[in-house]
């Protein structure tokens, strides 16, 4: 039970944030010689740098088709939109679905689904809100176009945001990934859009909670139509 109960709470960190909770604490050190209460709120800092950079392990539903949600937040965005032009993917709107990651939320990315992926690029840009439509248009951005088993292609892009300022991508292009596997993290604050298969319609609703690697977001072999939600 105290197993579970420290499990709830203490959990893996991705290796980019060691470097930042060595920093902030080593700056702790140096506020509680200054004054006391300076140094508890650095305290404070530090466990939330940790708590920002945290890589828990996640469930992944493994059936064929489905496409889980790359990153935890909320859905900020449902909506036809041309894929990034760098990634090759043609100039027709596709179904894209954001969400937004705020400063507390886990910041580690996870493939949507199984593929190859077929092309990186980045490209430099604002740092406007990330939950900003036009984000998607002006921020600093990296886009991954993976192809599936069938020929068709999803495009994954990590957006910067207000406050991020690095964007990490640890794939190459050509490499395989496997639904909920790692491919990347964003640091502080920022959004993933996933731009669907024309004619595959999301499971999922605006302002709805996700939880990166497991909650689905498309049924690729689903014929149902569109869902909305409600706040109760």
């Amino acid at each position: 039970m105290a197993i579970d109960l420290l499990s709830t709470f203490i959990k893996p960190m991705h290796r980019e944030g060691f470097k930042f909770v060595g920093i902030f604490a080593a700056v702790t050190l140096i506020l509680f010689l200054i004054w006391e209460p300076l140094g508890w709120i650095g305290v404070i800092l530090t466990v939330w740098c940790y708590y920002f950079f945290r890589d828990p392990i996640r469930v992944t539903p493994m059936r064929e088709g489905l496409l889980v949600s790359p990153a935890d937040g909320v859905i900020s965005l449902i909506e036809p939109a041309v894929p990034p032009a760098e990634l090759g993917m043609g100039d027709a709107a596709l179904t894209r679905v954001s969400v937004f990651m705020n400063v507390f939320n886990c910041h580690v990315n996870r493939a949507p689904i199984g593929g190859t992926i077929t092309k990186i690029a980045y490209r430099p840009g604002k740092f406007l809100n990330a939950s900003l439509d036009k984000a998607s248009v002006d921020n600093e951005r990296n886009g991954l176009a993976i192809r599936l088993a069938d020929g068709r292609q999803i495009g994954v892009v990590q957006i910067a945001g207000l406050v991020a300022r690095r964007i990490l991508c640890e794939v190459k292009e050509g490499a395989t990934l496997g639904t909920g596997d790692r491919f990347g993290m964003i640091r502080f604050g920022s959004r993933v859009d996933v731009y669907l298969p024309e004619g595959v319609q999301p499971l999922v609703c605006l302002g709805q909670t996700m939880i990166s690697g497991e909650t689905v977001i498309a049924d690729l072999a689903s014929t149902e139509a569109r869902r909305t939600g409600a706040s109760i």
